[in-house]
């Protein structure tokens, strides 16, 4: 008699596919396409968390080119029933409604609280949340108008997905930097004391009973004990780390993938 298999949640981050060129974004995504094939047998759902491409773009008509294995996959994945959820993240914030309708995939465009296996979940990409950072809040704002989308819509797609890639990498660029700085301002104050994890406190001191908040965005491979039995989880990222969590229901756990071959 074979032994049941333990369903288990999986979460992962940060991949930038389309950087820093299309030979090694090529070979992350056949990594991270290894990396789905291991966990079908036993995955209840994955949760991919932000941030999975460098910049992405939906015309009426066009997508940007390449990502067909990755995609394939995906298809392949929820085509069997595996639930996939997609929480947009800075460099993808323009994911429409292409995935969800050619892949099955659930768009998550805020941060959502819900339960999974008996545990309550925070889940977010992690960018603009908490105070601070008004710079990007107002530049996300005016991202996600509509007026915007549309005109930007008008620009051919070779000129519009070119531009939008130099620019995503440029702003990738001067978040790196900021993040430097605030680091070197910072080193002295607990990493609790900042950023998301003062976030996620905030959160729980207005009586909010939460487990795991599951994030990205800072390309940090960390779990954080917050107290009350609740748990901040980084990521970490699929350019250097290569990490991803697993929940079986009674523990998180952060984990590097390595390649099958």
């Amino acid at each position: 008699m074979e032994t049941p298999i333990t369903k288990k949640v999986y979460f992962f981050s940060d991949a930038h596919l389309g950087i820093p060129d299309y030979a090694s974004s090529l070979k992350r995504e056949r990594l991270i396409v290894q990396f789905l094939e291991s966990i079908q047998k036993d995955a209840l759902e994955i949760y991919l968390m932000g941030d999975l491409f460098d910049f992405w773009f939906e015309y009426k008509a066009a997508i940007p080119k390449g990502y067909a294995r990755l995609l394939g996959k995906l298809a392949e994945i929820t085509d069997s029933g595996i639930p996939i959820f997609f929480f947009r993240g800075n460099h993808d914030i323009w994911a429409f409604d292409y995935l969800q309708k050619e892949l099955n995939i659930q768009i998550e465009r805020k941060p959502q609280i819900k339960e999974i296996l008996g545990k309550k979940f925070y889940l977010a990409h992690g960018d603009g949340l908490g105070k601070g950072d008004y710079g990007y809040k107002f530049l996300k704002k005016v991202f996600e108008l509509k007026l915007n989308q549309w005109l930007f819509r008008w620009v051919h797609p070779d000129i519009g997905l070119r531009a939008g890639s130099f620019f995503s990498r440029r702003n990738r660029y001067t978040n790196e930097v900021h993040d430097q700085k605030t680091n070197y301002v910072n080193r002295h104050i607990p990493l609790l004391e900042t950023g998301l994890p003062k976030y996620a406190k905030e959160i729980m001191a207005k009586g909010e009973k939460i487990d795991y908040f599951v994030m990205g965005h800072y390309h940090r491979k960390e779990i954080l004990e917050l107290g009350n039995n609740a748990q901040f989880i980084f990521l970490g990222d699929w350019i250097s780390l290569f990490s991803y969590g697993v929940f079986d229901g009674t523990t998180f756990e952060l984990k590097s993938f390595k390649s099958l071959d």
